[in-house]
């Protein structure tokens, strides 16, 4: 499927693509903040922190009724990892984006 695509490098410039898209919003959002350090971000695992923890139950809820799965973090670390594997379509990262920009409205 991934010849069929265009090969690594389309691959490539898809997986970026929803990178900067996941990690725009989070830079932008003031709900949500980095854990890694800009030149240490992972285009295939982003993770994530809210910042302000009474949040946390509403942001749960939002994305679990929007059909995402696997978001919560490591158990000891907290925190949110997207893991945005090559066979992930991009607009199943619009939808989470989607989520964080509405957990910003409430």
């Amino acid at each position: 499927w991934l010849k069929d695509l265009g090969g690594v490098e389309v691959i490539e410039k898809i997986n970026q693509a929803k990178a900067d898209l996941l990690y725009g919003e989070i830079d932008r959002n003031p709900l949500f903040e980095g854990t890694a350090a800009i030149e240490d971000r992972s285009n295939m695992n982003v993770t994530f922190l809210l910042t302000d923890e009474s949040k946390e139950e509403e942001f749960n809820k939002m994305w679990n009724e929007a059909g995402i799965n696997g978001l919560k973090g490591h158990r000891s670390v907290g925190g949110y990892r997207a893991s945005m594997y090559n066979a992930m379509p991009i607009e199943s990262v619009q939808v989470l984006v989607d989520v964080m920009k509405k957990l910003e409205q409430n």
